[in-house]
């Protein structure tokens, strides 16, 4: 597969995912690392003064900003399993973008990606129907708004049905099923937390342009982000790695609608 992006990556992650006093990841370095963010709007973690927060940091590190929706589950911290109509997945989305649109906006921010999370997100990558509903719904709110989707699933196809500007995204610190899709989090090998391993897990996908199995099979994709997560005593090592390491093979970090591919 052609790279359309050769010598250019974003690194996103996950974050403002704290709630009240309960502290979740480590923003602040993490932050330091990645070049886009996806920030939680409250369903399944966070809060607004959370949210603004983070926006702030964003702001500070010349970070990317993008809404990360999931299911309204702060117990299971949007991992379990909620079966939603249509109409309540395009409301759910629509709702989440646009608080979070209405924080960055108290800081003159614009959130300029989308990202689901969890269990929304694997549920999504295999369901053509419920991916359809969450590209609509993005649209709806703005048109110019890059969708994150995980690598060769029905999300970025649904994407591109609905003209959205489409960023393919490859795991840093997760394994693959043969199918392509994430390992579940409940399988011991489903985490990767050397951060040596990590940075050869991602350079072989970049190089590559490739998925790779835990069994080997090869799954060609289009690689634009590299997700790591803020969460976890690893992260900040892992996350720190693979930036260097991706530097050190001449590869340029840069902001989502920084991406060669992605630019209007």
């Amino acid at each position: 597969m052609a790279n359309t992006n050769a010598g250019f990556v974003n690194i996103n992650s996950d974050l403002g995912e704290s709630f009240g006093p309960w502290v979740m990841g480590n923003d602040g370095e993490v932050l330091k690392i990645v070049a886009s963010a996806n920030v939680a709007c409250g369903f399944h973690a966070s809060d607004p003064v959370v949210m603004i927060d983070t926006v702030k940091l964003c702001q500070k590190n010349g970070v990317s900003i993008g809404a990360h929706p999931g299911f309204a589950d702060l117990q299971g911290f949007g991992r379990r399993v909620i079966n939603l109509t249509i109409k309540e997945i395009e409301a759910n989305i629509a709702y989440q973008i646009g608080a979070l649109q209405a924080i960055a906006a108290l800081h003159g921010a614009k959130v300029t990606h989308m990202k689901v999370h969890g269990m929304m997100a694997n549920m999504s990558a295999e369901s053509a129907e419920m991916s359809e509903a969450i590209a609509r719904a993005t649209k709806a709110v703005d048109r110019d708004m890059i969708l994150l989707a995980q690598a060769n699933t029905e999300q970025g196809k649904a994407g591109r049905k609905h003209g959205l500007r489409v960023a393919e995204e490859v795991f840093a610190d997760r394994t693959y099923t043969d199918a392509g899709f994430l390992t579940p989090r409940k399988e011991a090998n489903s985490m990767i937390k050397d951060p040596a391993q990590a940075v050869a897990h991602v350079r072989r996908m970049v190089d590559e342009q490739a998925i790779y199995s835990t069994s080997g099979k090869r799954i060609p994709c289009q690689v634009d982000s590299i997700c790591v997560h803020g969460d976890g005593p690893t992260a900040v090592a892992v996350s720190t790695a693979v930036r260097k390491g991706l530097e050190a093979a001449g590869i340029r970090i840069v902001p989502l609608p920084e991406m060669p591919s992605l630019r209007h």
